[in-house]
């Protein structure tokens, strides 16, 4: 298995566990508490990895740091939670989809690099499969739902393409970043609970069982593995990783909340899951992997997929 297959497949438990967050939040957590959502799925999960790794970023660092710990998780999270609360969570997962091609913007915006054509078209692909599974039913849209989702994908996509390119502060574990940027963002966080939530706050079995699985499988474990592969993999195939997380929202409430799917539903879901995986294949190889050169016997120019090593 090589490295990168390794990374990519490490990378794919992430989405996958974050599938879940929507039947989690609406089916065990109190209802109209965005925010402590947010908060109380940070700040448990950043203090055990700190806990754990015991490290101090360099001061040269801490600035990125700050950076990062805003886009991933303290501007993150209160949108995502947001939005799973005022959206159906199909179409809230739509929106979310949208990351590959946001990750395309932002790598030509900030850094001049385009995006392989053939990860842009499979990008577009698992958005319109999304697209098919999602509308094919009923939607209600709700415009501050819609605009914290989509916000949301812009602050993660940030993240994603800024991760690669900056990788790990010098004698940093990569858990020990995540757990720096869970209890950075937490941080941000917490004044925005008395200001934004109103319902009760209701800790009983269920909830508590939700905020757990949502700060240590949900954040500690699969953040950690999802910025290791943000590390590792070119940021546009980490950020199309991400479709799978609405596959999984549907399976979850096929088989959980009885939510049936008609034909044109599972269709659109296999055709996102299937753009997913061959987006994976369709980026170009790493640098310094030879390629089979054409018959006249030059080689191909060879096209950047990845963000380049910050100076």
């Amino acid at each position: 298995m090589t490295d990168r297959t390794r990374a990519t497949l490490l990378g794919a438990l992430a989405p996958v566990v974050w599938g879940t967050t929507y039947a989690v939040t609406t089916e065990l957590l109190p209802p109209e508490r965005p925010m402590t959502a947010a908060l109380l799925r940070a700040a448990p999960a950043g203090v055990l990895l700190l806990l754990l790794t015991r490290q101090v970023p360099p001061a040269s660092w801490r600035g990125r740091l700050v950076v990062l710990s805003l886009l991933n998780i303290g501007a993150f999270f209160p949108l995502l939670f947001l939005g799973a609360y005022r959206l159906p969570g199909g179409l809230a997962a739509v929106v979310g989809s949208a990351q590959p091609l946001i990750v395309a913007v932002v790598l030509m915006l900030a850094f001049g690099q385009p995006t392989p054509a053939k990860q842009l078209v499979w990008a577009v692909v698992a958005v319109a499969g999304v697209g098919m599974a999602v509308f094919a039913g009923p939607v209600t849209v709700d415009a501050l739902g819609i605009t914290a989702a989509f916000t949301g994908a812009v602050s993660m996509a940030t993240g994603v393409v800024l991760t690669r390119r900056w990788g790990l502060p010098p004698g940093m574990s990569g858990l020990a970043v995540t757990g720096w940027q869970l209890v950075l963002g937490a941080v941000v966080i917490a004044p925005l609970v008395p200001l934004l939530d109103n319902g009760a706050f209701v800790l009983d079995g269920p909830a508590v069982a939700g905020y757990a699985w949502l700060a240590i499988p949900g954040t500690a474990i699969a953040y950690a593995v999802w910025f290791s592969a943000g590390r590792h993999l070119p940021a546009t195939s980490t950020a199309l990783l991400g479709v799978l997380s609405p596959v999984v929202a549907a399976l979850i409430g096929w088989l959980w909340l009885g939510q049936a799917l008609s034909g044109v539903q599972s269709a659109g879901f296999a055709l996102a899951l299937v753009a997913a995986v061959i987006g994976q294949t369709a980026a170009h190889r790493p640098s310094g992997t030879p390629r089979r050169p054409k018959r006249s016997g030059r080689a191909p120019a060879a096209c950047p997929t990845s963000v380049p090593a910050a100076p």
